[in-house]
């Protein structure tokens, strides 16, 4: 019985440790007359695992580390922007390891941990305000 309890407390804990905080797009940020600015929600969550559902956008490359989760499915190059008109609609995702890209044209669910602010890419020079990093995705 006492193996049974430790057992099942040990059951608990690696599950918790594991489990990601679902965030979705229409969370990402608080609208205002000044404009967009990060959520209550996502300014919390900053630094820990998140899951995000969406849409890829068509990739830079056929390879490689880096895609952008959409809200929506699109066709067109969604984060050819700077940081002053990013786009509320999209999360910049590094991989934890390279991939080959294929178009899924549906939705795939992104658990990463969340970064916000600033930050240029140096690979790419993508400039993004809201990333998820060590990630990875499946289809849902």
């Amino acid at each position: 019985m006492k193996r049974l309890v430790i057992l099942s407390l040990l059951l608990f804990c690696v599950v918790d440790l594991f489990s990601a905080e679902r965030l979705s797009f229409d969370e990402l940020y608080d609208f205002t007359v000044l404009g967009m600015d990060f959520s209550t929600k996502t300014r919390s969550l900053e630094g820990k695992t998140v899951q995000v559902d969406g849409f890829m956008a068509p990739p830079l490359k056929a390879k490689g580390n880096f895609l952008v989760l959409t809200k929506s499915p699109v066709s067109l190059c969604p984060y050819c922007n700077s940081d002053a008109d990013w786009p509320a609609d999209i999360i910049v995702v590094y991989l934890s390891k390279d991939e080959v890209f294929r178009q899924r044209n549906r939705t795939i669910r992104v658990t990463g941990r969340l970064e916000t602010g600033s930050f240029t890419d140096r690979e790419t020079g993508f400039v993004s305000q809201l990333r998820l990093v060590d990630a990875s995705y499946q289809d849902v």
